[in-house]
Formats: C-alpha cells, sequence, structure tokens
C-alpha cells in the first residue's frame, strides 16, 4: 500500500505548503501550518475501506424520515448510565477526560467488565485497546479490583490501521481506546499527541462506528488547565463528551455531560474512590453538607441542579475587617466575578457594605456550581457572618438576584423543594414565582421578590 502524501495546511486562511515552515506565506501568520493528508482527486481514501459498508448518500424529505427512539444499552453502573442519557448507543462516540490518575480507567474497566457479564437482552462484546499501559498491568489492575475481566478481549496497540483492522475483524459491540492521545495512523509522519494525529485517528475511529454500528469510548488527555488535549474538532466530532473531576485531597469524583445529542447535558455522576475501585454515591447531597455540632455563622444551605439531579449544597462564607488597602475577595467552587457583583447589590439595594471587609466564599465538597440559583445564598451567608448570626439549621435558601434587586425565578424549583423536604428541611426562602401552588408536606415556603424582603427574615430571627 502506498504511503498518502502530507501537505502542510495553514489554520488561518487555508494555504497548502509542501514543507512546514514557521510562518504562513499566504497570511503571514506565525506557527499556524499543520500536517495533514493529500487528498487525491481520482478516488476517495475512505470511500469502500470498511468492508463495503460505505453506503450512497440518497436525497430524501425530513418529513418522510421516521423519527424512531435511539435504543439504549445500559452499562450496569446506574451513575454512569445518568450521565450518558440512559445508556450508551449503537454506533456513538464518547470522549472522556480527565487529570492523570483520577479514574477513567478505572472506571472503563469496571463498566466493560459489568457490560461483559450481562446476558440480557444478548451478551455484548467489548475490546479493550490500551495505548499506555501494557497487558499485565491491566490483568493487575482487575486482580486487585476484584472485576471478573474474562468476557473482555485487550488489545495493547497504538498503531490505527491494526486496531481498525482488528476492530473490523471481531466487530464488537463496545470498544474502548486508552487513550486517543497515544494512537498514531502510519499515514502521518507527526508524533502521536499531535493536532494531525488526534484528528486523523479520532475522525477514523468515529467514521468505522458510524458505519459498524460499534459503541467506541475514547478516552481523552487534558492540558494543565483542564481542556481537553489536542484540536476543538475532537469534541465537535463525537456524540458525547464527558469530563470526570474530583479533588486530589478527596475521595470522591464527578462525572459531568458537556455535550450529548443521545441526550441531557449537565448531568452529574458521582462516584467514591476506595480500594474496590469506583462506588456509586446514590445520596450525593449528604457529601456537600457540612454536620455541625451547633449552629454557626456564615453558612446557609441552597439547592442546585444539575442536569435534573438536584443537590444540597453548603455555601460558607467568612467575612473579615480588611487589613489591606485592597480587601481581597475569594471564591472557591463559585465564580469570582458574580460575588463581586453581589456585593455591590448587597450595597446598594440592602445598605450593607463590604468595601472594608475581606470576603471568603466556599462551597463544600470542591463542587463546582455555574448557576446563577445560588446567589440569594451567597448573600444569606454573608450577611450571617458578617452580623456574627447563625442561620436555622433546616433553611434552604435559593434564588437568583438581579442588578435592580430583584429575586428572579430559577429552573426547576419544584424539584428543588421536594429534595430539600426529602432531606428532612423545613423551611426554605424563594423567588415568589418559585413558590408551590400546592403545600409540600414538611416544608414551609416563603416567596420573595426583592432583595431588601429577603434579608428582613435576618433582621426578624
Amino acid at each position: 500500500m502506498a504511503k498518502a502524501k502530507t501537505i502542510y495546511s495553514c489554520t488561518e486562511c487555508g494555504a497548502q505548503e509542501p514543507k512546514w515552515q514557521g510562518q504562513c506565506p499566504s497570511c503571514m501568520a506565525w506557527n499556524t501550518l499543520v500536517e495533514s493528508i493529500a487528498e487525491t482527486a481520482t478516488a476517495n481514501r475512505y470511500a469502500n475501506k470498511f468492508d463495503g459498508v460505505a453506503q450512497s448518500s440518497v436525497l430524501q424529505k425530513l418529513a418522510d424520515v421516521e423519527a424512531a427512539e435511539v435504543p439504549r444499552q445500559p452499562t450496569g453502573v446506574s451513575e454512569f448510565d445518568r450521565v450518558l442519557g440512559g445508556g450508551l448507543v449503537a454506533g456513538g462516540v464518547v470522549l472522556i477526560g480527565g487529570d492523570p490518575g483520577i479514574g477513567k480507567s478505572t472506571l472503563l474497566l469496571q463498566t466493560l467488565c459489568h457490560i461483559g457479564a450481562m446476558t440480557t437482552p444478548k451478551p455484548r462484546k467489548a475490546i479493550y485497546v490500551s495505548g499506555e499501559e501494557s497487558a499485565q498491568q491491566i490483568a493487575m489492575r482487575a486482580k486487585r479490583l476484584g472485576l471478573d475481566a474474562s468476557p473482555i478481549d485487550l488489545l495493547a496497540e497504538i498503531n490505527l490501521e491494526k486496531i481498525l483492522a482488528t476492530l473490523q475483524a471481531h466487530k464488537p459491540d463496545i470498544a474502548v481506546i486508552d487513550s486517543i492521545q497515544t494512537v498514531y495512523s502510519e499515514a502521518l509522519q507527526s508524533a502521536p499527541g499531535s493536532v494531525a494525529q488526534v484528528r486523523e485517528c479520532s475522525a477514523q475511529l468515529t467514521r468505522l462506528a458510524k458505519q459498524m454500528g460499534i459503541t467506541v469510548i475514547l478516552v481523552g488527555h487534558v492540558t494543565k488547565e483542564g481542556a481537553l488535549a489536542g484540536p476543538r474538532v475532537l469534541e465537535h466530532i463525537v456524540d458525547t463528551v464527558l469530563y470526570f473531576e474530583g479533588d486530589p485531597n478527596s475521595s470522591f469524583r464527578l462525572i459531568r455531560a458537556f455535550k450529548n445529542r443521545f441526550g441531557a447535558v449537565n448531568e452529574l455522576g458521582v462516584f467514591a474512590m476506595t480500594e474496590k475501585g469506583l462506588r456509586e454515591v446514590t445520596n450525593p447531597s449528604a457529601l456537600f453538607l457540612s454536620h455541625h455540632s451547633e449552629q454557626v455563622a456564615g453558612s446557609c444551605i441552597t439547592v442546585t441542579q444539575e442536569g435534573t439531579r438536584p443537590l444540597l449544597i453548603e455555601i460558607q462564607a467568612l467575612v473579615d475587617e480588611a487589613h489591606a488597602p485592597n480587601p481581597k475577595r475569594l471564591c472557591v467552587g463559585l465564580e469570582q466575578n458574580r460575588l463581586a457583583m453581589l456585593l455591590a447589590v448587597l450595597h446598594r439595594h440592602a445598605g450593607i457594605p463590604c468595601f472594608d471587609q475581606d470576603v471568603f466564599i466556599n462551597a463544600v465538597g470542591g463542587v463546582k456550581i455555574g448557576e446563577p440559583a445560588v446567589d440569594l445564598a451567597v448573600l444569606f451567608s454573608i450577611v450571617s457572618s458578617l452580623k456574627n448570626k447563625p442561620l436555622e439549621n433546616k433553611l434552604i435558601v435559593f434564588g437568583e438576584v438581579g442588578l435592580a434587586g430583584e429575586v428572579r425565578p430559577v429552573q426547576g424549583g419544584l424539584v428543588r423543594l421536594k429534595e430539600a423536604a426529602k432531606l428532612g428541611f423545613t423551611k426554605a426562602i424563594v423567588p415568589k414565582a418559585n413558590v408551590p401552588k400546592q403545600a409540600i408536606e414538611g416544608i414551609e415556603v416563603t416567596g420573595v421578590d426583592r432583595l431588601e424582603q429577603a434579608l428582613n427574615y435576618l433582621r426578624q430571627q
């Protein structure tokens, strides 16, 4: 087989050069020439590549296309299924990234063992392709975790052409590539992990998955900033993008969906790392709540929503007199710019200044909160710490605070309240629009529409 010709394309203007140069001769941009394979006009190099499974495109009316529900294949790990939207999809491509040692390979090895042990509706065949560890290392890990790895086929290989040939020959239901940054194609001269190699290898694996109906799970490395390494196109061509997160000092792991063509995004799965691998956490709200022996100032419980799952999280604030010309504003788990905005709203509409105070905010448990529904709880914890006045233990607070001092409704208010009532909370301060029409047993709900009105509750205690 003749080796494909490589060229270098500019990522800015698209110009092509036969050799790499530091500066593009066309647009004069620096370090924009990336290696790629030259396309031939006589034949498509992807046509008939996989045993004639490629089909010709047919023009059809969108209304004539049957919108059938995509069947899901459960993995046997309920938290993983939740994030995936119910399970794996035949022909779907999943990209999972995370810090080194976070537990990506452990989770996938456990998942494949669960899938291999399932016999209904039919046995499913799984192949684990390892480019980072030897077969002996993976076998030792499976033995250490107490897993029955007999149903799993293992391939220690980083050559893309050999991996594709193996998948074609054995036709598995599920294939794990660990990791995509270690795989290389002989058609390219660049090293494994380069932009060209990652783009080419992921494109061919995705094409094979679609044509043969194989579920492919790609493990991706992340940069020191936490983003997936490689070209951005890697996240565009796959169907699902998952991030594995966790505090190195904690045993808990969170897996989030940031893209899912077959389900909802922003779903959250919670695991605990143990000696026997990752264990599912059925009540994650308990992880993010501190258990104080007595009431403390600066602590407020709120309810966030990750996808369809409500989570109770404790927001802690420490407000202390500043001893420097510029007071400190520090957030852990929340956005720092939003804290500055909330402090300005607190001063303007509630008459509580903090310009001479150091303000520290922490979301207990290492969870990261991106939704504005925690605004009211953050302000409650700040005022509680500033006045040194504890809140009630069984009180929850949520709501978005606007620049005009209004308290705006949030999505899923009823679900949040029911979760709080289930965990024993008896009082709630929420936006007036989120007050349920029918009372919820066990919890008294107070609706507010202004920040001043909400803070009156603290003064009345």
